[in-house]
């Protein structure tokens, strides 16, 4: 196992897990296969509302990261490691006896157990080919110096001194700042400082900055972190985070990695050697910045102030947009400034947004708030034949909608919102605790089938005309089984299933351009090079594309499941 550490300094968010990312996506344009672990010193067992993985666990963005990037993998929980999961295994270690009474300490009890962590989860097959890695890239959250993250960095050192020397490289990434138009090179030396005094030696800089450094500027940092000049990577900012992995190619990364590595004497087989490289010409191809016309996608949420809390679905939309050879233009819209009672000029300028979109998205979320807003927009979408889709709430805000204005069930509302209404066409499935928050979600991995009769379906097209899509979900409510028959009756179409057929997954207006609601989260398994079809068909038909895309899915798909990875 080759084991590549990325730590970071000087300031957080300096970029980590994108370099983390494109590091592994080089590697796996030469035919590796490659892992990748995010250790997070926080005390929580897991990332509770961040993103959630095939198995079920939920985990940090950054493994959307690794995800988007190393196309064909799926990570598990494992692979992202908190302290608390540490700790827990230590102290229940302890209660069981396994320490035969003695006193446990940060070191070696927590180090030990934090490197055998490490080392078994770096084995863990996470492609279709169900072999172990060649290559595992863990990324130390946080920055280097901070005392929560002390018991890892000491456990990193002492599985770099475990490891042999061609087996583990190290990079940190550190900030360059520019003051009054000069290059300052103080805080890079003083970051190496104290992660070379914590016992981790710096392979390779990755030196994050606005422009690209002078030459003098790299000098320095080179001679002054005792590196040599072609060991300083110059991470300055790009149009597109996914241009990334081109810069560190055009700086030759690859060919410090090789020989410090021995990458070329991993055995190889030419199958996945030649995929590697076409992977990496199509994926040179797709990022390349473009002036192609806009595609206005008007995002309509409750959340609309944190942007990381739809930063899977951002990707997803950039994604979907490359794929149809168009720039993204978000439009951030508060769904409570699409109701009546807010504003008068917040409401205008909101609700003129929308009319002016070319397509309309409705994201998940939790509660009442907003959801009005939401619904006015879903109305607007289905009157005005305005492109469509609906993930997870957004889905049940657009049946709710249909209910009240095409069935007729004035007061059609979710279980969530009212639970004492008449009319409760979304209901909290019946096996979730209703008297816990923490964990208490349908999470993971789950099939949704095709119904007899949903052939005309544009999604199922997108999918490849196949049977079952495996998708992850993330959700507490679905829509109430009691009413399917009416708003089917009505033309709303329950395209999709889950497995016993009594969970509505998919639905779908049929005369409608692009009218979709999906229960599940799409968002989380849509790559670079493979953007999730429920969103490529909603940019698609937003961009006025559709056909051409639908055509072309239905052409390459291979397999009888969508939405699991592929080799």
């Amino acid at each position: 196992m080759k084991y590549i550490l990325v730590t970071g300094g000087v300031i957080s968010g300096v970029g980590k897990g994108i370099i983390a990312s494109s590091t592994g996506l080089l590697l796996k344009s030469l035919g590796l296969k490659v892992t990748a672990i995010k250790i997070d010193p926080y005390i929580n067992l897991d990332a509770g509302t961040m993103k959630p993985t095939d198995d079920g666990g939920e985990v940090d963005l950054d493994m959307g990261n690794y995800e988007r990037y190393l196309a064909g993998i799926s990570l598990t929980r494992e692979h992202n490691i908190t302290t608390g999961q540490v700790y827990k295994e230590v102290i229940d270690r302890e209660r069981r006896g396994d320490y035969l009474g003695k006193t446990v300490q940060i070191v070696p009890h927590v180090t030990n157990a934090i490197r055998e962590r490490i080392q078994r989860v770096a084995k863990i097959p996470v492609d279709a080919s169900g072999e172990e890695p060649d290559v595992c890239i863990v990324e130390l959250g946080g920055t280097v110096g901070d005392i929560e993250s002390m018991p890892f960095v000491e456990a990193l050192t002492q599985l770099r001194y475990v490891t042999p020397k061609s087996d583990f490289f190290s990079i940190h990434v550190s900030f360059v700042p520019a003051i009054h138009g000069e290059q300052k090179t103080k805080p890079t030396q003083h970051s190496v400082k104290t992660v070379r005094s914590a016992g981790i030696i710096p392979d390779l800089l990755a030196c994050r900055c606005d422009k690209p450094l002078e030459a003098s500027t790299i000098a320095k940092i080179a001679l002054h972190c005792q590196v040599e000049e072609r060991q300083v990577m110059v991470v300055y900012d790009m149009p597109s985070i996914y241009q990334v992995p081109v810069l560190l190619d055009t700086q030759n990364l690859v060919s410090v990695l090789t020989p410090a590595l021995n990458l070329d004497k991993i055995p190889r087989n030419e199958t996945r050697i030649k995929k590697g490289v076409e992977m990496w010409g199509l994926w040179k191809d797709t990022v390349v910045s473009r002036d192609d016309p806009p595609v206005t996608i008007a995002l309509v949420g409750k959340y609309t102030e944190l942007h990381d809390s739809y930063l899977s679905v951002v990707k997803s939309l950039e994604h979907s947009a490359m794929k149809c050879r168009r720039t993204l233009d978000l439009q951030w819209i508060d769904s409570e400034l699409l109701e009546e009672t807010a504003d008068k000029a917040a409401y205008d300028s909101a609700w003129a947004k929308v009319k002016s979109a070319n397509g309309i998205l409705v994201p998940g979320g939790f509660g009442h708030r907003g959801t009005e807003g939401m619904i006015a927009a879903a109305k607007w979408a289905r009157e005005n034949n305005t492109p469509f889709l609906g993930i997870c709430l957004g889905m049940q805000v657009a049946v709710i909608e249909f209910a009240r204005n095409v069935v007729h069930l004035s007061k059609a509302t979710s279980e969530e919102f009212d639970g004492d209404a008449e009319h409760q066409v979304i209901i909290f499935m019946p096996e979730i605790d209703k008297t816990k928050m923490g964990g208490t979600m349908r999470l993971g991995l789950h099939d949704t089938h095709f119904q007899p009769g949903s052939e005309w379906s544009k999604l199922r097209a997108l999918y490849g005309n196949v049977d079952v899509v495996s998708e992850r979900h993330r959700h507490r409510y679905e829509v109430n089984p009691a009413y399917v028959d009416k708003l089917h009756d009505a033309g709303l179409n329950f395209l999709g299933k889950d497995d016993k057929g009594e969970r509505m997954e998919i639905m779908e207006l049929k005369d409608h351009p692009y009218y979709v609601g999906v229960q599940y989260h799409p968002e989380y398994t849509s790559r670079v090079l493979d953007a999730s079809k429920p969103y490529l068909g909603f940019v698609a038909a937003s961009a006025g594309c559709l056909g051409p895309i639908m055509k072309e899915m239905v052409q390459r798909n291979t397999n009888g499941v969508c939405g699991k990875p592929h080799a």
